[in-house]
């Protein structure tokens, strides 16, 4: 398994090889949507909160008296009946949390990396060299990619390469050892450094 090896200005300079236990895998579907699901619940703060009868201001003294008034019995205003009363059956405050082994974390990562290469969306650069941290810097090569969104995926953080796409729609970075299914699936395009497909490699070998 080869892919296009480009320069910092977008230009094709030759292929690279890709590892095939990383990205020739067989990509099931529906493994990749428990990933993503997976992903997102644990993004999921789960902060919503509706207030009961219990904690609405207001109540204490009955509206009316029970009889005689020719008016539905009342005994509160808190009931969920008035308006402005509590909520019955709201959202409240709960994790969403789903723990996953680490070895399928690392599964879901390789089939996503598979899926993608497959459609031709991995591509790698032999290094993200900047000479500034400054929007232009990234002109050339992001006019090259012809790509709406894209993820830099380097080995260690690169301050002129982040700093130059902070402007930039679409942009996204991560580096190898953290990445994960999610950000590959969602990431656009996926350029990878040399040194963060090496550094990828090593992880992924060691079952991280």
């Amino acid at each position: 398994m080869e892919t296009k090896l480009l320069n910092i200005k977008g230009q094709e300079i030759g292929k690279q090889d890709l590892p095939g236990s990383i990205f020739s895998v067989k990509a099931d579907p529906h493994f990749l949507h428990e990933a993503v699901r997976y992903y997102l619940s644990n993004k999921h703060r789960g902060t919503a909160c509706t207030k009961t009868r219990g904690e609405v201001s207001g109540g204490g003294k009955k509206p009316w008296k029970q009889k005689g008034t020719g008016r539905a019995r009342a005994g509160s205003n808190r009931s969920p009946v008035w308006r402005k009363g509590g909520i019955v059956f709201g959202p409240r405050p709960h994790s969403y949390r789903r723990d996953m082994p680490a070895a399928k974390r690392r599964q879901f990562l390789i089939e996503a990396l598979s899926a993608r290469c497959a459609e031709g969306a991995v591509v790698v650069m032999d290094n993200f060299d900047l000479q500034d941290a400054k929007t232009r810097s990234l002109r050339e090569v992001w006019k090259a990619l012809q790509a709406p969104k894209t993820l830099f995926v380097m080995d260690k953080p690169d301050r002129n390469l982040i700093g130059a796409g902070r402007n930039i729609s679409g942009f996204g970075w991560a580096v190898a050892s953290n990445l994960n299914a999610y950000q590959v699936l969602n990431g656009g395009k996926l350029i990878f450094s040399a040194a963060a497909l090496k550094a990828l490699e090593d992880s992924l070998g060691e079952g991280k």
